[in-house]
């Protein structure tokens, strides 16, 4: 017998932050791939390595080992160094849909980094509450992208 599990509305959930980083788009591609690779952080000081494969269908997720792990998307669109398209569930462990967008921009000596974040589904109500709040799990992320590619540009001399 199936024991019915309180009703949960569908919800809806729309980001977006736009990110002015001094460095070459290519710089700024590169560095983004790092990050929600292998040197994406859940917050600051705060390690949480991930895998993705850069190509149309490409996987990110969280590898544990042991075969154990967390499914956080699919590259959807990936058009180097211009845009990334990535929808799952993220870290979401319920029936809901993330989509996350970032376009680049090349803007005379600087990248404009445009990332959108849209999600529907059964989202707990903690998870809106602290993505309402300003806690929207991609904010370090991008300031990590800014401040790593701004310093990588410096060290190749200021441009590629």
């Amino acid at each position: 017998m199936l024991t019915p599990i309180a009703e949960q509305g569908i919800h809806e959930l729309a980001f977006s932050k736009d990110v002015e980083i001094a460095a070459p788009v290519e710089i700024v591609f590169e560095t983004l791939l790092e990050q929600l690779g292998p040197r994406h952080e859940g917050a600051p000081e705060a390690p949480l390595p991930m895998k993705l494969e850069p190509w149309p269908g490409g996987r990110w997720y969280r590898d544990l080992g042991n075969n154990t792990g967390h499914f956080w998307g699919h590259v959807q669109v990936i058009k180097p160094p211009t845009l990334l398209e990535i929808c799952g569930p993220l870290f979401m462990s319920y029936p809901a849909i993330s989509h996350l967008q970032y376009r680049l921009t090349a803007e005379g000596g600087v990248t404009r980094l445009k990332f959108i974040h849209r999600a529907i589904g059964q989202i707990s109500p903690d998870h809106r509450d602290a993505m309402t709040k300003g806690m929207e799990p991609f904010s370090h992320t991008l300031k990590k992208v800014r401040e790593l590619a701004e310093r990588r540009k410096d060290a190749v001399g200021g441009s590629r």
